[in-house]
């Protein structure tokens, strides 16, 4: 059963859906269908538990009947915590939003931060914070230190955690609550806040107005399918020659973005490399790799660095030329200590 919403405040129908979870985990969807509607007969308004019986439903290749228990969801939770809205338009029932509620990725997130590091890395094989340090590397130098680095959908810290000593200020922001407070307790983060990273940044933290010379989403942009205005956010955070790195689960080609059967998005590579000259970015590096589990398949997705254009023009070298005073400890709180930006 989904982790939200748990109970449907009826002990027997409750129990019920308990019976039907442990025939569905059995291999039984037919008596797990059976027993799922017998609890919703006693608790109607239970969103949780329609959307667990369109779950079911589903995974009998019934998708008319899912369909139908989604829509119910929705009527009974029109937030739509539960991603019913992105089932339905998979089955062809609804168009597909370019983006996610933002209530069902925060309460996905809030409802996965107790297990996320050990579920993800160690169960998965999540190697994104540490491949994106090493593209990093190769760009900025292997001893290169950052001033000022933003870290969006920074989740439970990982790649916090590896950043942390290449720079002198660290800001993370995600959406779930749940997830910073897993990345307060690492203490790596000189500051932490909660935003919708779609819509930009709250006003008013430590560091708030100071350009990063590196803003990193490792593993987020694949819960966005039109990234257009969450790239055009995060280019407006990065310092004129700074670097911008982020994943995504790569797309077949000539595809800009889609959504799949895991209710994340994938995007084709020469959308991301339009998206980030549209806003002022160009691409250092763009590597397609696996980069999890995905049950018994790998998952591939895209690695990309790129740089803001300098305002300044071009160096002699060809690299965007640093700006005069870019990485200056000056313009972070008055508790930081500076250093240069990255070398070019």
């Amino acid at each position: 059963m989904t982790s939200h919403q748990l109970s449907s405040g009826d002990l027997i129908a409750d129990r019920r859906a308990q019976y039907a979870l442990h025939y569905a985990e059995g291999g039984d969807l037919g008596a797990a269908i059976d027993l799922q509607m017998q609890a919703l007969e006693l608790a109607p308004a239970w969103a949780a538990g329609w959307h667990q019986l369109g779950n079911y439903r589903e995974k009998t290749g019934d998708m008319a009947g899912a369909a139908e228990a989604w829509r119910r969801v929705l009527a009974l939770a029109p937030a739509d915590i539960f991603g019913a809205g992105l089932k339905l338009s998979l089955t062809g029932q609804a168009e597909t939003p370019s983006v996610p509620p933002s209530e069902y990725v925060e309460a996905l997130f809030d409802g996965y931060s107790d297990r996320f590091d050990t579920a993800l890395v160690e169960d998965l094989g999540y190697c994104v914070p540490q491949r994106l340090m090493a593209l990093i590397g190769e760009v900025a130098g292997a001893d290169a230190h950052f001033a000022k680095v933003i870290d969006l959908g920074c989740g439970t810290g990982l790649f916090g955690e590896r950043i942390r000593l290449r720079t002198s200020w660290l800001d993370g922001y995600d959406l779930s609550q749940g997830m910073l407070a897993k990345a307060q307790e690492k203490g790596v983060y000189d500051h932490l806040g909660q935003a919708d990273i779609g819509f930009g940044l709250p006003a008013g933290g430590p560091s708030s107005g100071a350009k990063a010379d590196l803003v990193a989403a490792s593993d987020v942009f694949a819960y966005f399918g039109d990234l257009d205005t969450v790239i055009g956010v995060a280019a407006d955070l990065v310092r004129p020659g700074g670097l911008l790195a982020f994943s995504c689960e790569a797309g077949r080609d000539g595809v800009d973005w889609l959504l799949q059967s895991s209710l994340r998005y994938s995007h084709g590579a020469a959308y991301l490399i339009g998206l980030l000259e549209r806003h002022g970015l160009v691409v250092e590096r763009l590597e397609r790799e696996p980069i999890r589990r995905d049950g018994a398949d790998m998952i591939e997705g895209y690695l990309v660095i790129a740089r803001r254009r300098a305002e300044a023009g071009l160096s002699p070298t060809g690299r965007p030329a640093m700006l005069p005073g870019a990485g200056d400890p000056a313009d972070l709180p008055d508790d930081t200590t500076g250093g240069p930006s990255y070398p070019m």
